[in-house]
């Protein structure tokens, strides 16, 4: 057996959790190792909040997820990895941890301690907030009622361990540690019921009264000098431990503290009852919140606006050690082979954490005689933004190559009259610019509006502090702030305290520009200091305390425009934006509409030269919809006028349906265009026989929809909902998918339908092999390697049938190839499941050729150029051919054929300018011998006979 290889040749994602764990992992290794797939690539697998499905709200860093199974079962799959020759790689969550509950021992420590917990550091808090009464305090939004609506009712209740000598304030399943300074409170009102049952010179009654004495005497949790803090830390538990021993010896003390702890949690028909229990919280280090609060006064930074998802500062060392010291010990042992990082622009220096993970890398595996491991990051790139190449990563996990690969099925051409469809449908028009614009503005003021006005609070002080700016007030402050990150053009910037890029400049100037053409104020100075601040230049010359204070806001900033962009652009606008919703995924820019072959192989051949290991992906677990339903859903740009004949018809159908909510049709035309997409694109590949299935599917079309319009934040959203609305929607759904005859709609879509899908069918497998054939390292998603008509997030994240693909898989090797009879039902998957095997055998085969082979971009010529991409990957000593179709609906026009033979190709071939007549070609998926052709001095080769047989060419030279 080879040696394994830390570089992929090709990767496939699992995520795990409690319905899909490492044993179930373990059992289809075999498959994917026979499928050509060389690392496993795995969710985060670290301890997650209890039945999370995802796995990002990591509690614990140094264990393993108990749901996903323990260290035999990893071991265990580990092992069965690299009996197959398989590696596995990691994704790492280093931006943020899961919070709330009761499980996530730092956090507990700080609701505890406040700022003298020894993890205070580890999160990103602000100690001290606009907001006297939350100095050192951390805000905890959680509460489905107001305070004190909440505590009158009972339901927040002081809770006494005597076991661990340890109180408690719970809510549901939330657990708050009071803060053992503050035991006292509790204490003191046993001592007189105990004197009365114990003699007063009882040893246990002496141990109980010093016992009060000594947590009252602990550092407060303000003094935060390390010696004191130390102290605390120490004490506290020594004091725990006391009391949890005297309980046990002594049951009168113990009853004594729990008719205590009954009495401070009052009685609901006594509101009065509450008030000791109220004071007890008021001095704790948390104070308890309704969730709607959270917008306003959050003090911790969040990932995105997830309450129970806190920012941790990896910028810290002993965080970064904490938080990677299993991960390293994997890497050190040989169980993991690469990293996925998650949400790097999360971080306060990402460029650092980058090479301090190299460092740790690099330490981790030095025994293994090759230090190096493969590292790529989820970094979404906007527009003509390029990946920094000082960066010691491999690349991205691949988002820009999916908007890329998925324009090249959009026809470019369609623009206009897709644009004027829309527009006509939706009796509006829409700026793409001024709808970024005002999401982006819409998720600060709504959802992010707290950490905006920390940012706010800090940028005042540095304006109060030099006099040609302290006439900026707060509010003035806080509003430009608002206008300048809403106009921001990327996801964010990279400025450090060394280091302040060209394009950096660039991008900071761009969005005060923006602001300012926005702005109607005359005097429009407060932009320029803003954005002075930000390129950190009005630090120049300044005393250190002056540049820190600059650096750091600048560098905060960055971590805010990131959630706002992610969630204005991707959670907003592309929910709002339907034109070609096919187009609307991460990564994706709306302004770009297809991608011509030239823009194709110029990206490819730039990929090569820059980051020839970046991963390829065409569907993930964020993306909006799946690539096999966005290669069904562009086909609408290959046949504009029919789709705007049908849509006309459908909303004439459909108008009975429709119901008035605040004097307006709901759904409204835009969510209406948006569902039709959407059924055009997730239909079911098999006939829908039955009203169960149809049922089904209607439901996942529903809560589909109902996710849908509450990210839009138009009609209804997740924080205000508008039942009423989504009733109607949800009535719509029904009323179009009710099965019968009387079914106008139905009737009328199928057959387009089953158009659309066949063409889309084609695209998809064309997509396909680009995505396992361009330079990169291509990536499966979790039961992709057949047709997956997944939507978003929960719906991609259904069971799989393995027992299904894998049976499947043993026929395909059985029986060979077959072209004729996948083409005769390719609807089963069949097709796409031999294409990706035939394809990944190659890679195996013939890994330089794709890692480090030249990219070779080839001329088509004839009637159909425009509808084929083809190139060629080369060496020194191994050549192929890749060729497929695209925009297919143009060349088959109304015929349900494969886009194969002369008949669809007629005069078309391709010129090899490398090669010569004496030199054949084997197609990969059909065994063919193909000999090159000599016309007008030009070697070539006719794609009639490329594709004669098989829609898909992949041909290997001799």
């Amino acid at each position: 057996m080879k040696q394994r290889s830390h570089i992929p040749v090709a990767t496939y994602r699992l995520q795990l959790n409690r319905d899909f764990t490492f044993a179930q992992a373990t059992e289809i290794v075999p498959y994917l190792a026979a499928l050509g797939i060389s690392h496993l690539y795995v969710s985060p697998m670290l301890k997650a909040r209890a039945g999370s499905m995802h796995g990002y709200d990591i509690v614990d860093h140094n264990s393993l997820n108990p749901e996903i199974g323990g260290p035999e079962e990893f071991d265990n799959l580990v092992n069965t990895l690299h009996e197959h020759n398989m590696g596995l790689i990691l994704d790492i969550v280093p931006n943020h941890m899961g919070v709330m509950g009761s499980d996530n021992a730092w956090w507990l420590d700080i609701l505890e301690n406040g700022e003298a917990s020894i993890y205070a550091n580890y999160f990103d808090i602000d100690w001290n907030p606009v907001k006297d009464e939350l100095h050192g305090k951390v805000l905890i939004p959680v509460l489905h009622d107001h305070y004190g609506v909440v505590l009158e009712s009972g339901e927040l209740k002081l809770v006494f361990h005597r076991e661990r000598g340890e109180f408690d304030v719970w809510y549901r399943n939330h657990r708050f540690p009071v803060d053992p300074r503050e035991y006292p409170r509790v204490l003191q009102n046993c001592t007189n019921a105990s004197g009365a049952k114990l003699d007063e010179q009882n040893t246990d009654l002496l141990e109980f009264q010093s016992l009060i004495a000594s947590f009252s005497h602990l550092p407060a949790r303000y003094e935060i000098n390390s010696e004191r803090i130390t102290e605390r830390n120490r004490d506290k538990e020594i004091h725990k431990r006391r009391l949890a021993e005297l309980c046990a010896r002594s049951p009168a003390i113990a009853e004594c503290i729990l008719g205590a702890v009954e009495l401070l949690n009052g009685n609901p028909a006594d509101p009065a009852s509450f008030e000791q229990l109220h004071e007890l919280i008021k001095a704790q280090a948390f104070r308890l919140a309704n969730w709607r609060v959270a917008s306003d006064d959050i003090n911790y930074r969040r990932f995105f606006d997830t309450n129970d998802l806190a920012a941790i500062c990896t910028e810290n060392p002993a965080v970064f050690e904490a938080t990677h010291r299993l991960v390293f010990r994997f890497m050190a042992d040989g169980k993991v082979d690469g990293l996925r990082i998650d949400h790097p622009d999360g971080l306060y220096n990402p460029h650092e954490y980058f090479e301090r993970l190299k460092g740790g890398v690099v330490d981790a595996t030095k025994n293994s005689g090759n230090g190096s491991r493969y590292v790529v990051i989820e970094k979404i790139l906007t527009g003509s933004e390029r990946l920094p190449t000082e960066w010691p990563v491999d690349g991205t996990t691949g988002y820009d190559f999916a908007s890329l690969v998925n324009g090249v099925f959009v026809d470019p051409n369609a623009a206009v009259i897709m644009d004027r469809i829309y527009r006509n449908f939706i009796d509006d028009e829409i700026d793409l610019d001024d709808l970024a614009y005002h999401c982006r503005k819409l998720i600060i003021r709504v959802s992010l509006v707290s950490e905006l006005n920390v940012l706010a609070n800090q940028l005042t002080r540095i304006a109060l502090s030099k006099r040609r700016t302290c006439d900026f007030t707060l509010n003035s402050l806080r509003d430009a702030l608002t206008e300048v990150v809403a106009s921001f053009p990327v996801y964010r910037t990279y400025i450090t305290p060394s280091e302040v890029s060209d394009k950096d400049v660039g991008y900071i100037r761009s969005a005060i520009s923006g602001a300012k053409w926005r702005s109607p104020a005359a005097d429009t100075s407060i932009f320029d200091f803003v954005g002075e601040v930000l390129l950190t230049r009005i630090a120049e010359g300044q005393d250190p305390a002056y540049r820190n204070a600059v650096t750091t806001f600048a560098m905060k900033v960055q971590q805010f425009t990131s959630p706002v962009m992610a969630k204005g652009l991707e959670d907003t606008a592309f929910y709002r934006y339907n034109r070609l919703v096919s187009m609307n995924d991460v990564g994706s820019d709306l302004h770009r509409f297809g991608t011509t072959t030239t823009q194709f192989h110029l990206a490819n051949q730039e990929r090569l030269s820059t980051w020839p290991r970046t991963m390829l992906t065409t569907s993930t677990h964020d993306s909006k919809r799946s690539e096999d339903v966005r290669a069904r859903i562009n086909v609408l740009s290959e046949i504009p006028a029919l789709w705007r004949l049908r849509v006309r018809e459908w909303k004439r159908f459909n108008r009975s349906h429709k119901s008035v909510v605040n004097e307006k049709p709901a759904p409204s035309p835009n969510d209406e265009y948006l569902l039709y997409q959407t059924l055009v694109g997730a239909w079911p590949s098999n006939p829908v026989n039955d009203a169960d299935e149809l049922k089904k599917f209607g439901e996942r079309i529903e809560n589909y929809m109902l996710k849908a319009i509450r990210e839009a934040k138009e009609n209804t959203s997740w924080i205000n909902r508008n039942s009423e609305y989504e009733t109607a929607v949800l009535s719509f759904v029904r009323a179009l998918l009710n099965p019968g005859s009387q079914n106008r709609f139905l009737n009328d879509f199928l057959p387009l339908q089953r158009r659309i899908a066949r063409i889309g069918l084609w695209n998809s497998l064309a997509q396909t092999l680009l995505k396992l054939t361009s330079p990169g390292v291509p990536d499966i998603y979790q039961g992709s390697e057949l047709w997956d008509l997944s939507l978003v997030d929960p719906d991609n994240r259904r069971p799989l049938d393995y027992n299904l693909r894998q049976e499947m898989f043993r026929s395909l090797r059985e029986s060979g190839s077959d072209p004729a009879g996948m083409l005769e039902t390719p609807e089963d998957g069949r097709i796409k499941l031999y294409t990706t095997w035939r394809t990944l055998c190659l890679r195996q085969e013939h890994p330089d050729l794709f890692q480090q082979g030249e990219y070779v971009p080839l001329t088509v010529e004839g009637a159909k150029a425009n509808h084929l991409v083809a190139f060629a990957r080369k060496t020194e000593t191994s050549t192929v051919l890749v060729v497929v179709p695209r925009l297919v609906a143009g060349v088959l026009s109304d015929r349900d054929v494969p886009p194969i033979g002369p008949r669809i190709w007629e005069d078309t071939h391709i010129l090899i300018p490398f090669c010569s007549c004496s030199e054949k070609y084997r197609n990969v998926f059909t065994g063919e011998a193909l000999e090159l052709q000599k016309s007008d001095g030009h070697e070539k080769i006719a794609v009639p006979s490329v594709l004669a047989e098989f829609p898909l060419a992949l041909c290997l030279l001799g």
